[in-house]
């Protein structure tokens, strides 16, 4: 557009024409103004999404742990750093514990290096095992990775669909509007002998053919959408996803924290030999010594004064992690009188066994486990053993625990959980569950949420014997997995993608990063997710909460309905603009449209694409429908034949009446006046119709857009200016016209778009279904 317009400028300096040349160059400098704040709109937006993009760190400020963003880490700040972390800043090891580090990122180095106190971390490593506490020496670009010159935390802008569809098009079009052009100016040089007057008759057409809105729409609508959904504290990684999450037909979500509040309470302990506090004891001796996970800071809690004083006097010196192999965690602890014990917790399976409980004493202890897992309770079995011999054993399972009995925890439904759920159902999107809790607990869980429990619930154990077919008909009619590793999340996700799902997925830890790169839409959790998992994910929940990702679908299939209502309303207005540039030439009539009026026209479209639209709010049936297939391209026949189909109705009542006009007498700067009055009521009427696919104007009046309004307003007044004004209509070579005329020329804009209003009322409407047009 650009490059049309300095080109008409030269054409009329050289007619001659001074004064519309310097118009030109002004409108040049008025649409390059619009394009500079559309784009600053759009990188602000994106600006706050690489600030919340950013890794976090957990620091130690006046003498309370904070969580920061790593950019706002510095120097003496006392970083925890716990398996999973990004690595903030360059930081010295003031104290560690079994912690082990991946510097393949500035080194190459594919093995993880373990660390000793003293030692460095350096920022953009990452923590794969243990825990540690260090010192920051350095910050920013004065990192060792920051001397290298390379940036981590960044967001992805990458290439959509959406924008390589547009781009195919826009490039089709450009085609298609250069030939038309040049077969015009050919036609008018050769019917009239003006080869100067001919080339900008072909500028003009190809001025309202070309439509360069389609990169701007696509830009501000997925910059500005990803905002919108931030708002409601879903943060947007990458762009794809919100094309991508109106198509969504399964969404994976675990219970903890996501359908449960994270909100763990020691609600009762089960002591084998009747002492509660030994076995309160024994459980907060076997939680890490910085509890980041919600369970273990309710034991540790639970544990009181008794326990704390003994975390703080023993020393911890052996960690047997918790593993998909070892589903318990085990710690070595040395008493100050020299003597060591190794306390356990973790799934009753694990531990009942490691302690030796066999026959009639585990049949026992497991119904206890289902009693309270049919409550919606969580039960950890808890152990311990005394050592006689130095050193420790290097496997866990080697220990001869004794049981010391349960801790039971609930977690209790996050209240909104069930309405969501519904939301999901009436939406098309089947929610599924897969925890590592035990299986009564996780149906019991799933029962009060509203999930479908009429599958069965399906274990990590069955998971695993399954092969590929027997798992993807499994996971056709089961919507609870527990005692599911992270390894077997990726599994799932496969299998249900190779039945042909668009999989939401969502994850916290470092095992969950494959499962949530291999989902559609991979979904981390904010609060208490690893850094590794917000990279592998497009969606991070800032809040944990499921009622979040009900939104942002909502909100993606919004954004896509506006991008489609959008490219719709573009494609229809540029069609009479265009047919009004060349039809009056081929009957042999005086030039209609010159550069300036595309250039109002312009800024008449420009604004309303991609303000008004974008604005527009949900239709009310949006969570009513099923997801969109993905693989429907957005510019199908049926869109494509529908935008010319509206576009060439004003073409034609535009040109009707234009051709009335002349009938009628009036002289050329009137009839052209009220032709280019017929064109903007009809692109007004065109912007009103194509708000929605479902409602009627009149319906969508009741649903007001305060953008619409001042466009709407902004246009009728420039149009009265320029018509009236003689300074202004003089530029635009314009006559005045009588209140008849404009009345007509009104009518004849608005009845081009009256047959798609007559469609909609007589349309039979199915609830929930997408209108067709």
């Amino acid at each position: 557009m650009f490059l049309l317009l300095v080109a008409g400028a030269v054409i009329y300096f050289f007619l001659g024409d001074v004064h519309e040349a310097l118009v030109l160059l002004a409108s040049v400098l008025v649409v390059m103004t619009i394009t500079v704040m559309q784009e600053r709109k759009s990188e602000r937006a994106l600006e706050a999404l690489r600030d919340l993009s950013s890794p976090r760190a957990l620091v130690i400020r006046d003498g309370a742990p904070q969580r920061v963003a790593g950019a706002d880490v510095a120097r003496e700040d006392l970083l925890i750093l716990s398996e999973g972390d990004r690595v903030p800043a360059d930081a010295r090891l003031v104290a560690v514990n079994d912690l082990m580090v991946d510097e393949s990122l500035l080194t190459g180095e594919s093995m993880p290096v373990e660390k000793a106190v003293d030692a460095h971390v350096y920022s953009g490593t990452l923590v794969v095992k243990g825990q540690g506490r260090a010192i920051v020496t350095a910050t920013g670009a004065r990192t060792e990775f920051g001397r290298i010159g390379q940036s981590l935390a960044s967001l992805d802008i990458e290439k959509t669909m959406l924008q390589r569809e547009t781009a195919r098009i826009v490039k089709i079009v450009a085609i298609l509007g250069i030939l038309l052009s040049l077969l015009l100016a050919m036609f008018y040089v050769v019917t009239r002998g003006d080869w100067l007057a001919g080339i900008l008759a072909g500028v003009t057409l190809a001025m309202a053919i070309l439509p360069e809105e389609f990169p701007v729409v696509l830009t501000i609508f997925l910059a500005l959408g990803a905002w919108r959904i931030g708002r409601h504290e879903v943060l947007t990684r990458r762009m794809p996803a919100i094309e991508t999450l109106g198509a969504a037909t399964v969404l994976c979500v675990d219970k903890t924290g996501t359908l449960t509040e994270n909100r763990m309470a020691v609600v009762d302990t089960i002591a084998r030999g009747g002492d509660a506090a030994r076995v309160l004891e024994a459980a907060a001796l076997a939680c890490e010594l910085e509890p980041f996970d919600s369970m273990e800071r309710a034991i540790v809690e639970a544990g009181g004064a008794r326990a704390e004083t003994l975390r703080r006097t023993w020393v911890l010196e052996h960690d047997y992690p918790l593993t998909p192999e070892f589903l318990a965690v085990c710690h070595g602890w040395r008493l100050p009188s020299g003597e060591r014990r190794v306390v356990i917790k973790g799934a009753p399976e694990t531990v009942l066994a490691l302690c030796g409980v066999e026959g009639e004493a585990n049949r026992a202890a497991m119904i206890e486990v289902e009693r309270a897992s049919g409550r919606g309770l969580r039960l950890l079995a808890i152990g311990e053993v005394t050592l006689d011999r130095p050193g420790w054993l290097k496997d866990p399972r080697d220990y001869r625990f004794e049981w010391l009995g349960f801790v039971a925890l609930a977690d209790p439904l996050r209240p909104q959980v069930p309405e969501a759920i519904a939301q999901c159902r009436e939406a098309g999107v089947r929610v599924v569950m897969i925890t590592g809790d035990y299986p009564g607990t996780a149906l019991a869980i799933a029962r009060q949420a509203g999930l479908s429990t009429e599958g069965g619930v399906l274990t990590g154990t069955k998971v695993a014997a399954m092969d590929a077919a027997a798992l993807a008909q499994a996971v056709r009619s089961v919507n609870v997995f527990a005692r599911i590793r992270p390894d077997q999340k990726l599994r799932l996700v496969n299998a249900y993608k190779a039945d042909g799902e668009v999989v939401a997925m969502t994850g916290d830890g470092v095992n969950d990063a494959p499962a949530l790169k291999a989902a559609h839409i991979g979904v981390a959790m904010g609060r208490r997710g690893t850094d590794v998992a917000r990279e592998a994910s497009a969606l991070v929940l800032l809040q944990d909460d499921f009622q979040s990702i009900v939104t942002a679908i909502r909100l993606g299939r919004r954004i896509y309905e506006n991008i489609r209502n959008a490219m719709r309303y573009i494609l229809a207005v540029h069609v009479p603009i265009a047919g009004m540039s060349f039809l009056p030439l081929v009957f042999g009539w005086p030039v209609f449209l010159f550069p300036v009026h595309i250039v109002f026209l312009e800024f008449v479209i420009d604004p309303a694409c991609s303000i008004v639209f974008e604005a527009e709010d949900s239709e009310d049936g949006v969570m009513r429908r099923p997801p969109r297939d993905p693989a429907e391209p957005l510019f199908n026949l049926n869109m494509l034949g529908v935008s010319l189909l509206l576009g060439v109705s004003v073409l034609a009542t535009v040109f009707g009446a234009y051709w009335w006009a002349g009938r009628q007498g009036l002289a050329d700067a009137e009839l052209r006046s009220f032709g280019f009055a017929a064109i903007v009521f009809g692109n007004l009427a065109m912007i009103h119709a194509t708000r929605s696919r479902e409602r009627t104007v009149f319906d969508k009046a009741l649903r007001p857009n305060a953008a619409l309004r001042w466009i709407t307003a902004g246009t009728l007044g420039a149009l009265a200016l320029s018509v009236y004004a003689p300074p202004v209509a003089d530029i635009f070579r314009f006559g005045p016209l009588a209140p008849g005329n404009l009345a007509a020329a009104a009518l004849a804009g608005v009845a081009g778009v009256a047959w798609y209003e007559i469609y909609k009322l007589a349309r039979p409407r199915h609830r929930g279904a997408p209108a067709g047009l």
